[in-house]
């Protein structure tokens, strides 16, 4: 038996790179699954074995534990002194705001699988239009080839881009999958997902698409 204790008066908060990984595929892991659950909670939970063993819809302890350091040294989930709620208010009003501090030229903009924006940062509204619809042009595309970039390229990476002549992104399409909604991040330039605006980004729209559906 694991001698491993939980540490004492910390709430469980994902990070930039948990909270991408949660989001960037389709497919299931029972690590995936924990971060999904931990992203439509309306606050961080308590770091106690009670709350583990819901997240993760386990009762034994010891593979909780286990899940949880596997986690916490990939830097997908942390503790936290102070619980958290996730972001309150308006979607026109709050999601410009989050958008702007994850790209480095502020033109950013969120999509969803329709080819419809809602909400930008940077970019005129026709332009905000033509991107949203390039987004899911480019998301039917990459469905068709799933066989070939993934089988047979090993391409696990569902993001497409445009690159100038030095391999550099001038736009970069992520998507997001959060539950059954398939979102596209468009973003000019160098992407900076590692702010802590993507996790309330990626938590305001996992409660409000997830939770309160």
């Amino acid at each position: 038996m694991s001698d491993t204790k939980l540490a004492e008066d910390l709430y469980i908060y994902l990070t930039p790179a948990g909270c991408y990984y949660a989001v960037s595929a389709v497919e299931e892991d029972s690590v995936r699954k924990f971060l999904r659950n931990l992203l439509v909670q309306s606050k961080t939970p308590k770091l106690d074995m009670s709350s583990l063993q819901g997240l993760m819809n386990n009762d034994n302890s010891e593979k909780c534990i286990a899940l949880l350091q596997r986690c916490q040294q990939l830097g997908w989930v942390q503790g936290i002194k102070e619980e958290r709620e996730v972001p309150t208010g308006a979607l026109e009003d709050l999601l410009p705001e989050l958008l702007s501090k994850i790209s480095e030229e502020g033109k950013v903009l969120l999509a969803d699988d329709q080819g419809f924006y809602l909400a930008c940062n940077g970019y005129a509204h026709e332009v905000a239009e033509e991107i949203s619809a390039l987004s899911a042009e480019i998301s039917m595309v990459h469905a068709r080839r799933t066989g070939l970039l993934i089988k047979n390229l090993g391409l696990n990476s569902q993001a497409w881009g445009v690159i100038n002549a030095s391999g550099h992104s001038q736009l970069g399409l992520w998507p997001l999958f959060i539950g059954d909604t398939r979102f596209v991040i468009a973003i000019s330039g160098v992407p900076h997902f590692n702010q802590p605006e993507f996790i309330s980004l990626v938590w305001f729209l996992s409660v409000r698409y997830v939770k309160n559906k």
